[in-house]
């Protein structure tokens, strides 16, 4: 089965915790099989998601703002 990356930026986020929130919020979505952040604490960090189906960007904004941070930018 081919998967699909899917490339957020988040803001807000500062700590391990922040990582864990949001990454728990994401993986509750249909077809996440992975989660990578790079953190970049108290900036902007990179988040990529593997997924065995496409995402829309509202999904992706809801599931991060229901752990209380911001979707900045979407990448394909």
């Amino acid at each position: 089965m081919s998967t699909i990356s899917t490339i957020v930026h988040v803001s807000g986020m500062t700590c391990g915790h922040c990582v864990s929130a949001v990454s728990e919020e994401l993986e509750s979505l249909d077809g996440v099989e992975e989660i990578d952040i790079d953190l970049n604490a108290g900036g902007v960090s990179k988040v990529t998601i593997t997924s065995t189906q496409e995402l829309s960007p509202s999904e992706i904004g809801e599931a991060v703002a229901e752990a209380g941070y911001l979707v900045v930018a979407n990448e394909a």
